[in-house]
């Protein structure tokens, strides 16, 4: 046998092992341990920063809707209010009897239609203020801009205080004006006397306080129009109108519906505006869904009657309120 025989039978080598490979199994396991803990924190980190916020919502909303659930189970008058003893329970004697009312659902009807007609104006007027309000030169938005904050900002008891001024039957502005357009009989005109009048000064009231709201969160939405867009179909031989429809309108359409249902919402439950024009005493023919739930808790003294009036009012717009969340959760994801 050779030397070189010899030398490539012999036992292999050892190799040293390399610093960097040591400890790297252990690292390399705990790793995505590491990173998995790491992304449930990120991922927890959310709902911790709005947790103090769902407290308070749940401190001052689900409380007080639960005992309005509780109550209107009840039979609560003055007497068990004052001395603390429990309320005997009645089951849905309470619905029973409201939905068995016909002055409920005279109510509740005219609750929609004074709801329809604010949404309408407030929604008409509103859009086509928007629209104007691209055309303007850049300090007549402002001013315009300015004055609509500053109607925005005015408290209900301010403003309804001008309007029942303005429609004062001696001293008011509106009748001094048509008095001097159509002539002097309507010197002392009362507007309330008739409630569909009446209604009317209410409507402008409203109208009035949520336009500046509609105005300015549509006139954001419209900034987002493609201006290439309305004049590549300007220069196609497009009209305003057919811009409108085909370009402007599918851009804002997310954010009109969302103000429309937040309005109907709103005009729906119209208390403050009734409440202060009439002087802190409406007359049964000026009850909305609202008012009329007050007086039943407050002048009746029927609490729990009130309360059932108020549930049902919740349980009406609950159904407007799941649109409303369907279409935030629609625009999420077109976003």
């Amino acid at each position: 046998m050779s030397a070189a025989d010899t030398k490539a039978a012999g036992p292999p080598v050892p190799v040293p092992p390399d610093p960097q490979s040591i400890g790297k199994s252990s690292s390399d396991d705990d790793a995505p341990r590491v990173q998995k803990r790491k992304r449930k924190k990120g991922e927890l980190l959310p709902y911790l920063l709005i947790l103090p916020a769902i407290v308070a919502i749940a401190a001052v909303y689900l409380y007080p809707l639960s005992k309005t659930v509780i109550m209107s189970f009840q039979d609560m008058g003055r007497r068990e209010l004052w001395s603390g003893e429990p309320a005997p329970w009645v089951g849905f004697e309470q619905f029973t009897n409201i939905l068995g009312d016909s002055e409920f659902w005279w109510v509740t009807f005219r609750t929609v239609v004074f709801m329809v007609i604010c949404v309408t104006l407030t929604m008409g007027i509103g859009l086509l203020v928007a629209l104007l309000m691209r055309k303007l030169s850049t300090w007549v938005r402002l001013v315009l801009t300015a004055c609509l904050i500053a109607a925005w900002s005015m408290p209900l008891m301010v403003a309804a205080s001008i309007f029942r001024f303005m429609a004062d039957s001696d001293y008011g502005l509106i009748n001094t004006l048509i008095a001097k357009v159509v002539g002097e009989d309507w010197l002392g005109h009362n507007w309330y006397l008739d409630p569909i009048q009446g209604f009317g000064i209410i409507t402008l009231l409203v109208v009035w306080g949520a336009i500046p709201f509609v105005v300015v969160t549509l006139y954001a939405a419209l900034t987002q129009v493609p201006q290439e867009l309305e004049e590549a179909a300007a220069l196609d031989g497009a009209s305003a109108y057919g811009i409108y429809k085909f370009v402007t309108w599918p851009v804002i359409k997310p954010v009109f519906t969302m103000v429309a249902t937040l309005s109907v919402i709103w005009d729906f439950n119209v208390f403050g505006q009734i409440w202060l024009l009439r002087g802190n005493k409406p007359e049964p023919e000026y009850e909305t869904l609202g008012l009329y739930s007050y007086s039943k808790a407050f002048e009746s003294t029927s609490f729990s009657q009130g309360t059932a009036i108020a549930l049902i009012t919740v349980l009406l717009l609950s159904g407007v309120a799941v649109y409303y969340l369907r279409q935030l959760m629609k625009t999420g994801e077109v976003e």
